[in-house]
């Protein structure tokens, strides 16, 4: 029996919702999964239909990690735990030692939650928790280097990058509606990413305004919604960027993936934003996984997930001069045909069959 303790899971949409969903889906095949969630709205059907046995915890945020550690206790005095993954260093805090003990357990890391300078508060909780993990699961290379600065002896992280579940396939009526918000544009530019100073979006919207004379027919599409949102509607519209730019607040999942297919380029020159950083960009591959080069940026762990000048390349999401740069280098020659084919073949490393053998293997 494998045991997920998440603050992140589907229906929610996001990269740790998918992550956690996919890494649940995955152990399946090697054992029973439980998992301990967060409740969520739309959740009992999706639950249903999952194949997963999950169980939702409720109730103010404060107790929640509370109650969740109490049922996990339970939970193991009852079965027998093969292994423990939890999703974020708060996941495990409060969980009992005496449960993980003679047990394997697995933390996971990102990058914006570990990033507390040495001796704070917060990182010594963090410091607390993580060494109650067997092992620490870093995303990137970034992301490990980042948490040995912040004080975590390095003999318990592994890297184990995030697994990628696309390329799914897509209906017909998705492909249509994707290839119609296209039209006949070129080059048709993509991010999906939460609307935050992190992912550079503005600097985004300013390099598409740049590029319009050396391609009239450019059209960037954003996919996600965030506290960005209005200054970026407000941007577009100082810009005079109308038929140029459509920021999508959601999708369904199925759009998403066409945008994906139909896009010649997914851009984000993510920067380093107070304690935000990129950790490492699984966004990236799920673009590789349809034939999709990236642009992404030289700050955090994207250089895990682009083979640069191989499958796309990195920038500086902070200078507009390099996002333009690199965009018309993607473009020149035809290079983001190339870059294609490699991101897909790149992306195939990333397979969840693939990734969790690495997890199985250290249990």
């Amino acid at each position: 029996m494998f045991v997920i303790s998440t603050r992140n899971f589907p229906p929610d949409i996001g990269g740790m919702q998918n992550l956690m969903g996919g890494l649940s889906l995955s152990l399946l095949k090697h054992g029973p999964v439980k998992v301990f969630a967060e409740k969520t709205n739309n959740d009992d059907g999706f639950d249903k239909n999952l194949g997963v046995d999950i169980t939702r915890i409720s109730g103010f945020k404060i107790f929640r990690k509370y109650r969740k550690a109490n049922l996990i206790k339970e939970f193991s005095l009852k079965n027998s735990v093969r292994a423990f993954f939890f999703d974020h260093w708060k996941s495990i805090e409060k969980i009992d030692d005496k449960v993980l003990q003679n047990t394997k357990s697995f933390c996971l890391i990102h990058s914006k939650e570990i990033n507390h300078a040495e001796g704070s508060f917060l990182n010594k909780r963090m410091l607390k928790s993580l060494n109650k993990a067997s092992f620490v699961i870093a995303n990137s290379e970034f992301t490990k280097k980042l948490v040995i600065k912040n004080g975590l002896n390095e003999n318990k992280i592994e890297i184990i990058h995030p697994g990628c579940n696309y390329p799914i396939k897509i209906d017909n009526k998705s492909i249509d509606k994707a290839k119609d918000l296209y039209r006949n544009c070129f080059p048709k530019i993509i991010t999906v990413a939460r609307l935050d100073k992190r992912k550079s979006h503005q600097n985004i919207l300013m390099t598409i305004k740049n590029l319009k004379p050396r391609f009239p027919n450019i059209k960037y599409i954003s996919i996600g919604d965030g506290e960005e949102m209005q200054n970026l509607k407000n941007l577009k519209n100082e810009l005079g960027l109308g038929n140029e730019v459509l920021l999508l607040k959601d999708s369904s999942e199925f759009l998403k993936v066409a945008l994906l297919e139909q896009s010649d380029l997914f851009l984000m020159p993510s920067v380093i934003f107070k304690k935000s950083v990129e950790g490492f960009g699984i966004s990236f591959i799920e673009a590789a996984a349809y034939g999709t080069g990236s642009i992404g940026g030289i700050a955090g762990g994207a250089s895990d997930a682009i083979q640069n000048g191989v499958s796309g390349y990195l920038c500086d999401g902070n200078d507009l001069n390099s996002i333009y740069e690199t965009i018309v280098k993607f473009f020149d020659n035809e290079n983001y045909k190339q870059m294609g084919k490699n991101a897909f073949n790149f992306s195939k490393n990333f397979h969840w069959d693939k990734i969790i053998k690495k997890y199985i293997k250290l249990i």
